[in-house]
């Protein structure tokens, strides 16, 4: 793989990121044992063996996709949705600032908030519209 599918690559990886930092999935999901969240009984039902992070809740979810209650379907929609906006907004940030980081962990998100000053001004909008809300 050459570099620039390798710099794909990596920004494929940034959709889950951006899940997890927009309120994702997998973060409702991990506090489902602290608080309620649309997705907390999907937890507990399909994934309560699983441990949180590396994006294992998500996937545990994707897994029972099929399964999963209206609530819980629509917030992984709308978190899609939300995760689909990031990146297209920030997709060339990514390669330009962050492109040899390892995405998950919040690495690329880290790697963007350090590179706040030279974001394109659709991203900086994205990252600032996230901290209004609220971690």
């Amino acid at each position: 793989m050459g570099y620039k599918g390798r710099m794909m690559s990596g920004a494929a990886g940034l959709m889950l990121v951006c899940a997890l930092l927009f309120g994702g999935t997998a973060d409702a999901a991990q506090g489902a044992g602290q608080r309620k969240g649309p997705c907390s009984d999907d937890v507990a039902k399909f994934c309560k063996d699983v441990q949180p992070g590396g994006g294992r809740m998500a996937r545990c979810l994707k897994q029972h996709e099929q399964e999963l209650s209206p609530s819980c379907k629509q917030h992984v929609t709308e978190v899609k949705k939300r995760g689909q906006e990031f990146r297209a907004a920030c997709e060339d940030d990514v390669l330009k600032l962050c492109g040899a980081i390892q995405p998950g962990g919040g690495r690329i998100v880290n790697c963007l908030k350090q590179h706040e000053q030279e974001l394109t001004a659709d991203c900086k909008a994205k990252m600032q519209q996230k901290q209004s809300k609220g971690k």
